[in-house]
């Protein structure tokens, strides 16, 4: 017992490995207890027991380990890491507990090993049972072989493999033991419910008794297929779905599910392949070639053995195939032809797929052989060519069948078509596409009037049966010439066809490889030109009889005038013409079916006919002709009696162009390229050269607009080699032309044709070609070409997307057949032991290709030739046959396609060799052949995937960077790729560092074709640490997989789409402004992202460039977005490169890594085509890459950005390349960018701008001026997007480079960063970074120490003599320099402030290129950058995104529109400089300044608010000028202000001011301009669009927009609403833009305004406009709305509202319309509007809502009381001074506790001595206790608009008061001085327009200037409501402070504050009697960008 209790007491998994049994056994009880109840799969819990599992299952005590078995079954049914110990448990299970004497034991084994494969580890159980069979105890054989068959049974044949379990099972049946063969036998009748007969031939070999067993069981089983009965955990949803079947009684549920348990297992799948060729026999292809028959017999009965197993292993056949091709073609035995037919019959049905390399070979002879007419012959030949066709497909061998289909022999012919009605079985209407069926068809017509009956009933028969696979639609066009006894008979054939079902036991290999194939090999073209040129109606045309004059004379009249007919040959040409218009009149209103076209147009060719001597006459006779053509039904008979004349007309002066359209008209009729073809031969029959050079005019033109489709160039090249020789300089010219158009469809291969030419010639027909290079030719607009393109888009998916355009004309070109020249003794020396005779005989070969120049697909014997030196131990020559395989793939075009297998595979062979040059000519080779086959016959078949099993390093990462490249590109790829899979999962973890990288490069191109679900699937046979690893790297492909490109554009539907855009950019401007009628108010709704004018535009000319390149190919790729989104794409590189996953973007020079590593992260994002540009090695695919991403900016903005990071690293790299023309696209590109992502609010991010700015900055180095000059200018552009302050430390890194342009340049740079950004941009202090710059000042370079000096000026002017100190100790020498420096630049220092605000407005704006100098514009420079500033883009980019400018936190100009031509406007100029004169004189009145108590600032603090404020009030003063030059310069210079929000904080004060000035600009343009007829209309536009920008950018900041008071809100909305009620504005062009720009300006008002003052202002608003009768009642109707909108948003905005001011105004307007005046009205909006105004607040306020009259003097009378009173009508207490109990959360907290009016006052006043420097600390000490007094007090509203500084300054006072109080001390807060300056800055502002920031309405200060503003307004007409109510209000409501000085000054150090407060004492009274001016003796007054010190 002591034992036990030892025990008792561990830990269960420690009892589970005790040594005593029974704690095993007691830890085994507990444990699976622990396992039942613990619930979460991944609790840690589980990780204990990883290890224990097997020894759970392996105890060496029964009793134990029973119980043992029990808990390992809980653990695996539980524990989500169970998984990872299936291998070792079930091997246990295997080896030590099936041999168990206890059945309960076997029980729990197998149920173990289900649970593992119910946790989809099968895989691995399966592998362990079936090593289980090999044991020699034959226990633990037949529990294995019963756990097999109950997995089966429970799991179904897709869970559990049968591929291994048939391979073991006949060797079951030859177990000794009787218990082994009845479980065999039982699996065996397991398997078979399965897979039924696909099992009969595995077990062929085992013994016929078992056999007949089996055979007797088999037959007893039910035919109905099996179903699944246990389930993956993967897979619930089938498992609920069979549970809810088994509930309904399982029966009646068989639909789909029958479908999926359906077997579809191959037996070919379930056979082993055997090997044959090394068990041929030696002597073989001796035998082959005896003279004696029976020898030959011998042989081929050796191969027919072994050709008879049902499966063979792959291998090279060709020798073989050859020898059998042989006999069959000439061999005169009949017996060994028929052998040898059976051979090939054997060899295709057990290679399958893989036989379809040697298809193209034996079927041109199988097919000849057909002559024969021995019944064994013919049925041996016909097994044979139908194995072979089930292992190709239709594509490969179509052009062999077609060439046979014509022969004279009728055998041949009937064979033929029964041979394709047979193949037509096996086909789907997939499989079987248009294209391929059409040459068919064709053939077939032809055979059904053929004189041999069997040859007609065999056409019949393979028609019938091609219609019943496709269908009777898809045939009968193609049936069109049958008569309809010949119909009948093919529909009765088609009734009679049975097709084939797809059987899994025939070979299934046809339809994976027909469903992806494209055209026919060579009969596409044929079928393309027929479809495209619609032959079929032609022919009816073409054969319209000829009409005798007579009869057309007779159509004629009946359908035109009678006087029309008599007057056509008049003498008098007055008469001729009236008759002329007369025939046009009535031929315009004819119907087609009514024309009689021929009889028409031989009227017209009536005498005079062609040889009309009135021009007049002639060209309407040629326009009606057009016309006829247009309208009518028009045959090529008719084309024939006009076409004469027309080319004799079309070089005629004055009729040319009426020639030229009738012609395009006929060519449209009848098709360009027989039109062309007649014009052409007629135009060079004739002598005139006028003639001849206009109609090769014409054509090309007629190209362009018709496309290339069907054009036989053949037919013209005779003619334009005659032209070329021509003497007349135009028909020479009008030639070359043509070529150039002509060019652009075909290509390179045109020039083959002109090569013979004289040089000169030559030369000008290159130079044209070098004219079309790199454009694309257009999308056909006429024509049949647009029809095909619609047909098209049925074939589209049935089309490759690689064969295209391409095919087509290459298929034009004659070509040669060197089959003849290529003879046994060219072969024999190629394949010499000698190399030089090798040699020899691969230049024959080269010079026979290049002198042949085009040739056809047969080429002998050559590919074996060939193939065979592929592999030559002489490096020189596996080069030169890779370069006749490149000359091989551009002289046969798209028919190389046919030697894929047998030479084009054995080039990637070559990718392994271990010379990198031949690797690369391999390379260069292999995309030869691709651009011409395309990827689909490569990635079918096996092949591929047999190159990629050599473990060739060098071959494998070739190969499958190649494959990463291509893969992207496709839009399907063929089923095969997953051949592949095992091997790219080999070279995952292959030893080789490059193939590694490789295959994961290649991993996401793969699973993009073939999907996760099945590449993870294809895991399951590694093993398990293999697997882990492989499946992680899935996981990351999968986020890193890029889209399927989509279909190629055709030609129609972008023309469709680009017309769509465009309407929907046009309906743009009109749904927006509906948006103002919508009862919610202003809320825009814009239109979708791209739906914006510009981008329309953009779209459309897209659509209408869609490429038509010479491969459709290029086509397809470039018709897509060049920058695919990835969703987290960006951050997931971030992520990578902070984990050091990938290289850090920093070096000195770019090594091949990067470049590697960054071509790699594109491969995702970019478009295929564009990356190859992009990193191609020729200099000018760089600049034509960034073309075409400069025009797909504005279309692909999104993109844009989301690639941004991998766009600039790709720029970096071109900064260090040499070519000058490059570096100036990629700056042009830059800088649009920059304008582009500044327009669009983006922000870099550190991870973008570390990766780009250092490089940028190198290049300011250059030696190139105009190079500076951009990148000055991209730098200053890069602030607008990118701190400025983050820029200053890469500038200052670049003052460090050895190169003295760069030093220079950077430190100029500072400078300007410091002039625009004042001091704050110096990182990280001020003074270390003017120490670093300092030291430059004695620099050996001039420029350097020029632009160091200039760079510390530039910091004097605006921190005066602090500069010395900052800049530390400079050599005596240096420091005369500077202060000389200094004196000098006093001197220039321009005396104007408003200059200055002017040149700061400049700061490289977007279309600026002049870098530094645009810094420092003369004066008179200032508009023209100002039209550049206000680009009308801008506007047509942001009117359609409204949306995204409601949520963007500050909004730059976007609604100002183009300045360009807004000139004078005198008409008030008397009146309003007045205004001007007035603010100047009265606003800039000294103001006495306070002494500060604590801390002294820089004498130059002052200098910078007094000059800051005087050029504020300037401007804005200029803001109301009459003339529109002046106003627009004092907007631009504000916007500058106003659009950096760090810079913004200037114009706190000044909001009032300007918002009255907008204002009477407003009414001044309204009164005024809009009146005067004088002025242009888009000027006044353009000054209304810089009005509505600024005051976009200033509602779009909250902190200024809530400083507007009530009065001034009012005004503004009286202002907006009129301008959008005026109908003048719509008038104007972009007049809809403007009023849904004021749209958006109101909902933004509406937004951003203080809350309370836009309420009050819209009810005051309200009420004057019910009140005025003159008013429109829409203005009353739109104000409502405003209201509507406000009230909607109430429960959003309520505490931040001043209730008692807007019950006040309610009170007023009910006193001024009551409700019974109020119901009288037209409208009861108005009623609807208040009531609801007030419900709302009674709803949100309850009874409290009374709490808030005490503004209404007489509340007993109110009407309001009383309405409210009801509304409220469950309150029992109406006491005004109601106690909170703390239930509130909003800013009328403390207003609840106490009377509004003393808590205004008391607050108010405590506020005012914090913002005094006397009384600071005073105000400080009484807040804290008024909120020791009133805790829950809220003084949030008070500090709401107050700057953060001054926020946080009074809560670090509060802070320290508390803390002294309680006797800790004090605290010192961080940079003390600093809050003085924040809160002493309102102090000593010297512009009385600052005293409104004020808390107290006592003080003098803003009544004073109120009084002044009265009377302004009274001068200039504008009404004067009392709003001194309002701004006590508006006071009360804004916090003490706004200050300028809202960041720490320069002087931020408590020492320098210190050291300069003796100095602020002597220098206080100056300052004071000189506020207005600046003192700095050095440098202009700083401008309102500079104060945010």
């Amino acid at each position: 017992m002591g034992d036990d209790s030892e025990w008792m007491k561990l830990p269960i998994d420690q009892k589970c490995e005790h040594k005593v049994w029974k704690a095993r056994l007691n830890g085994y009880e507990e444990a699976v207890k622990l396992f039942q109840r613990i619930e979460d799969e991944k609790n840690p819990e589980w990780g204990k027991y990883l290890g224990l599992i097997k020894k759970f299952v392996t105890d060496s005590n029964a009793v134990a380990q029973l119980k043992g078995l029990e808990a390992a079954l809980a653990y695996v049914e539980n524990a989500h890491v169970a998984s990872r110990t299936t291998g070792e448990v079930v091997s246990g299970v295997v080896s030590k507990v099936y041999n168990q004497p206890k059945p309960r034991a076997k029980e729990l084994g197998i149920e173990i090993c289900l649970m593992y494969i119910e946790i989809e580890k099968g895989d691995v159980v399966q592998e362990e049972l079936i090593k289980g069979l090999d044991n020699k105890n034959p226990k633990i054989v037949v529990t294995c072989v019963e756990t097999i068959r109950k997995a089966l049974s429970e799991f179904g044949s897709k869970i559990i493999s049968l591929k291994p379990v048939v391979k073991v099972l006949p060797k079951l049946f030859e177990s000794r033991e009787k218990a082994v063969r009845d479980e065999a036998k039982l699996l065996a009748v397991e398997i078979y419910k399965w897979i039924r007969d696909a099992l009969r031939p595995p077990l062929q070999q085992i013994n016929s008794v078992q056999l007949k067993e089996l055979e007797e069981e088999w037959v007893k089983l039910p035919t109905t297929a099996p179903k699944q009965s246990r389930f993956l955990r993967s897979q619930q949803d089938l498992r609920a779905k069979f549970e809810q079947q088994q509930a309904a009684g399982g029966d009646e549920v068989d639909g789909d599910d029958e479908e999926e348990s359906v077997p579809q297992v191959d037996p070919y799948e379930l056979l082993e392949a055997v090997e044959i060729l090394s068990k041929m026999p030696k002597d073989f292809y001796e035998k082959i070639e005896a003279k004696k028959w029976q020898e030959r017999k011998e042989a081929l009965e050796a191969i027919e053995g072994l050709t008879k197993n049902p499966k063979i292993e792959n291998g090279d056949y060709g020798d073989l195939v050859r020898a059998l091709k042989k006999v069959i073609g000439k061999d005169a035995n009949v017996m060994l032809v028929t052998l040898a037919a059976k051979c090939i019959a054997g060899l295709a049905a057990g290679l399958r797929k893989k036989f379809g390399t040697y298809a193209g070979h034996v079927v041109p002879t199988i097919l000849e052989k057909f002559k024969e007419k021995k019944p064994q012959v013919v049925q041996a030949l016909q097994e044979a060519i139908d194995a072979v066709f089930l292992s190709t497909t239709f594509q490969n061998i179509s052009e062999d069948i077609l060439s046979v289909m014509d022969n004279k022999n009728p055998s041949i012919k009937q064979q033929t078509s029964l041979f394709l009605a047979r193949s037509f079985r096996h086909c789907t209407p997939s499989t079987l596409p248009k294209s391929v069926l059409k040459p068919f068809c064709v053939a077939f017509l032809k055979q059904v009037n053929d004189s041999a009956p069997e040859v007609r009933d065999a056409a019949f028969e393979a028609l019938g049966t091609a219609m019943k696979v496709v269908g009777e639609k898809a045939v009968n066009p193609f049936l069109t010439d049958l008569d309809k006894l010949k119909l009948d008979k093919v529909k009765e054939c088609a009734d009679k066809v049975e097709l084939a079902p797809p059987k899994p036991s025939g070979p299934p290999r046809k339809a994976p490889a027909s469903k992806s194939a494209g055209p026919p090999k060579k009969g596409k073209p044929a079928a393309a030109a027929g479809g495209k040129a619609k032959k079929g109606p032609e022919v009816k045309e073409v054969a319209e009889t000829e009409l005798s004059l007579e009869v057309c004379e007779e159509r004629s009249a009946a359908v035109l005038p009678a006087s029309c007919m008599q007057m056509l040959d008049s003498a008098n040409w007055k008469e001729r013409l009236a008759s002329m218009e007369e025939f046009q009149r009535a031929v315009e209103q004819m119907d087609k079916s009514d024309m009689p076209c021929q009889a028409l147009v031989r009227m017209l060719a009536k005498k005079p006919g062609w040889k009309e001597t009135n021009f007049q006459v002639m060209q309407m006779k040629l326009h009606i002709v057009g016309l006829i053509a247009q309208k009518g039904s028009f045959s090529k008979t008719s084309a024939f009696v006009v076409l004469d004349g027309l080319v004799d007309k079309v070089g005629d002066v004055k009729c040319g162009v009426k020639a030229k359209e009738a012609l395009t008209a006929i060519g449209e009729a009848c098709s360009l390229p027989w039109t062309a073809e007649q014009v052409v031969s007629m135009a060079f029959s004739q002598k005139n050269p006028k003639n001849q050079a206009e109609t090769l005019n014409w054509l090309s033109n007629a190209m362009k607009e018709f496309g290339f489709a069907g054009i036989n160039v053949k037919g013209f090249i005779n003619n334009v080699k005659t032209a070329l020789g021509a003497t007349n300089p135009a028909v020479r010219t009008a030639a070359i032309t043509l070529l150039g158009v002509m060019y652009l469809y075909m290509g390179a291969p045109l020039r083959m044709f002109f090569e013979d030419e004289k040089p000169a010639l030559l030369a000008q027909i290159d130079a044209e070609f070098e004219k079309m290079q790199g454009q694309s030719p257009p999308a056909p607009i006429r024509g049949s070409t647009k029809k095909a393109a619609e047909d098209e888009g049925e074939e589209g998916e049935e089309q490759d997307e690689d064969e295209g355009g391409a095919g087509d004309i290459m298929d034009l070109l004659p070509r040669t057949d060197i089959s003849d020249k290529i003879t046994s003794e060219i072969v024999s020396k190629i394949g010499d032991k000698n190399w030089k005779i090798r040699k020899e005989g691969l230049d024959e070969v080269s010079a026979l290709i290049s002198e042949a120049k085009f040739i056809q697909p047969n080429i002998g014997e050559l590919p074996n030739a060939l193939k065979g030196r592929l592999g030559d131990s002489n490096k020189i020559l596996v080069q030169q046959t890779l370069s006749i395989l490149q000359q091989i793939a551009t002289a046969m075009g798209p028919a190389l396609k046919q030697h894929v297998k047998n030479m084009g595979f054995p080039i990637i062979t070559v990718l392994g060799d271990s010379k990198n040059t031949v690797r690369a000519a391999a390379m260069t080779t292999l995309n030869s052949w691709v651009e011409q086959t395309g990827m689909k016959e490569w990635l079918e078949g096996e092949d591929l995937s047999e190159e990629l099993k050599r473990e060739n390093p060098f071959l494998r990462q070739e190969l499958l960077g190649w494959l990463a490249e291509k893969l992207p590109a496709l839009r399907t790829a063929s089923p095969d790729l997953m051949f592949c899979v095992p091997y790219l999962y080999a070279c995952l973890e292959d030893r080789n560092g490059d193939v590694r990288k490789k295959s994961q490069d290649a991993l996401p191109m793969f699973m993009m074709h073939l999907g996760y679900e099945k590449m993870c699937k294809a895991t399951g046979k590694l093993k398990p640490a293999s697997k882990d690893q492989v499946v992680g790297m899935l996981e990351k492909a999968r986020a890193i997989m890029p889209a399927k490109p989509a279909a190629p554009a055709k030609a129609g539907p972008p023309k469709a789409a680009a017309g769509a855009s465009s309407a929907r950019a046009a309906n743009g401007p009109a749904k927006t402004q509906s948006v103002v009628e919508d009862s919610g108010g202003f809320e825009a709704k814009p239109e979708p992202k791209r739906a914006k004018p510009g981008a329309a535009k953009g779209k459309a000319g897209v659509g209408k460039k869609t490429p038509v390149k010479t491969s459709a190919k290029d086509d397809e790729d470039k018709s897509g977005p060049i920058f695919i989104v990835v969703p987290n794409g960006k951050e997931q590189r971030i992520k990578e490169e902070k984990a050091l996953k990938i290289l850090k973007w920093n070096f000195m020079t770019p090594r091949d890594e990067y470049v590697e590593q960054l071509k790699t992260q594109m491969s995702a994002c970019l478009a295929k085509w564009l990356q190859d540009e992009l990193f191609h090695f020729d200099f000018q695919r760089h600049v034509k890459a960034i073309g075409v991403m400069i025009e797909r900016m504005e279309d692909e903005m999104e993109g844009t950005m989301s690639c941004l990071d991998l766009i600039l690293k790709w720029f970096t790299l071109r900064f260090f390349d040499t070519n000058t023309s490059v570096l100036m696209k990629v700056l042009e590109y830059l800088k649009l960018l920059f304008s582009m992502l500044s327009r669009e609010n983006y922000h870099l991010n550190e991870y973008e701008a570390t990766s780009f700015v250092p490089y940028l900055i190198l290049k300011v180095g250059e030696s190139k001026d105009v190079v500076r000059k951009d990148v000055r200018t991209i730098l200053g552009m890069l602030c607008k997007v990118y701190p400025a302050s983050k820029v200053f430390p890469f500038l200052m890194e670049g003052t460090k480079s050895k190169n003295s342009k760069q030093r220079a340049e950077c430190l100029e740079e500072l400078g300007c960063l410091i002039e625009s950004y004042g001091m704050n941009v110096c990182q990280p202090t001020p003074a270390k970074s003017l120490k670093e710059i300092a030291v430059h000042i004695g620099d050996r370079d001039t420029a350097v120490r020029n632009a160091a000096l200039n760079t510390v000026v530039a910091v004097y002017n605006v921190c005066g003599d602090q500069v010395f100190k900052l800049i530390g100790n400079l050599s005596e020498k240096d420091m005369s320099m500077l202060e000389e420096r200094i004196k000098r630049s006093a001197k220039k220092a321009p005396a104007a402030p408003a200059k200055q605000a002017e040149e700061k407005t400049q700061r490289a704006q977007p279309g600026n290129h002049n870098g530094g100098q645009a810094r420092r514009p003369p004066q008179d420079e200032v508009p023209t950058k100002l039209k550049i500033m206000y680009r009308t883009y801008r506007i047509q980019a942001r009117a359609q995104n409204a949306h995204a400018e409601q949520s963007s936190p500050s909004v730059p100009k976007e609604f100002q529109l183009d300045l360009d031509m807004i000139e004078n406007d005198h008409t008030r100029v008397s009146e309003l400089p007045d205004l001007v004169q007035h603010k100047l004189d009265e606003l800039l009145e000294p103001v006495t300044i306070p002494e500060p108590k604590i801390r002294a600032v820089s004498p130059h603090f002052d200098d910078l608010h007094n000059s800051t404020a005087s050029t504020i009030n300037f401007v804005i003063s200029q803001v109301a000028s009459g003339d529109i030059n002046t106003s627009i310069q004092a907007l631009a210079q504000i916007d500058e202000v106003l659009r950096q929000e760090d810079k913004a904080e200037a114009m706190s004060g000044h909001i009032d001011q300007f918002l009255i000035a907008t204002l009477m600009q407003l009414r001044l343009i309204y009164n005024t301009h809009m009146a005067d007829d004088r002025l242009d209309k888009s000027e006044i536009f353009k000054l209304y669009s810089c009005i509505i920008g600024n005051m976009l950018s200033l509602f779009s900041m909250e902190s200024l927009a809530r400083e507007a008071s009530m009065g001034v809100l009012k005004d503004l909305m009286h202002g907006l609403i009129t301008l959008m009620l005026d109908s003048r504005v719509e008038d104007i062009e972009d007049g809809q833009q403007l009023i849904r720009s004021v749209n958006l300006l109101v909902v933004r008002v509406l937004e951003k305004s203080d809350q309370t003052n836009i309420l009050s202002a819209l009810l005051v608003l309200l009420q004057d406009s019910l009140i005025s009768t003159a008013g429109s009642p829409k203005f009353s109707e739109l104000v409502m709305k405003c209201l509507w909108r406000m009230i909607r948003f109430l429960p959003e905005t309520i505490n931040s509202i001043n209730l008692d001011r807007i019950l006040l105004d309610v009170h007023n307007f009910m006193k001024v319309f009551p409700k019974e005046k109020l119901k009288q009205l037209k409208s009861d909006v108005p009623h609807r509007t208040l009531k609801t105004l007030l419900h709302t607040l009674c709803k949100l306020r309850g009874a409290k809502i009374l709490d808030h009259l005490s503004m209404i003097e007489n509340r007993n009378e109110s009407e309001l009381e009383t309405h409210l009173r009801r509304v409220v009508k469950h309150s029992s207490d109406f006491s005004i001074t109601k106690s909170d109990k703390g239930t509130e959360k909003g800013a009328m907290r403390t207003d609840e506790k106490i009377s509004k009016a003393k808590v205004s006052d008391i607050l108010s006043e405590i506020f005012k001595k914090i913002g005094s420097k006397e009384n600071t600390k005073e105000g400080l000490t009484e807040l804290y206790e008024y909120k020791q007094k009133y805790s829950d007090a809220d003084i949030e509203p008070f500090l709401r608009n107050a700057s953060q500084f001054f926020q946080s300054y009074v809560e670090r006072g509060l802070r320290m008061i508390e803390s002294e109080r309680e006797g800790k001390g004090r605290i010192q807060p961080p940079n003390t001085g600093i809050p003085q300056h924040g809160t002493d800055s309102t102090a000593y502002m010297p512009n009385p327009s600052n005293a409104p920031l004020g808390n107290n309405g006592e003080d003098i200060k803003p009544a004073v200037y109120y009084e002044r503003l009265k009377i302004l307004r009274q001068r200039h007409g504008l009404e004067n409501n009392s709003k001194m109510q309002q701004q006590q209000q508006q006071q009360d409501d804004r916090p003490p402070l706004t200050s300028l000085l809202s960041k720490p000054s320069v002087a931020s150090s408590t020492d320098m504050l210190h050291s300069k407060l003796s100095q602020l004492k002597e220098s206080r009274e100056h300052y004071r009697e000189e506020q207005s001016h600046s003192h700095s003796p050095t440098a202009p007054p700083p401008p309102p960008p500079t104060l945010t010190t």
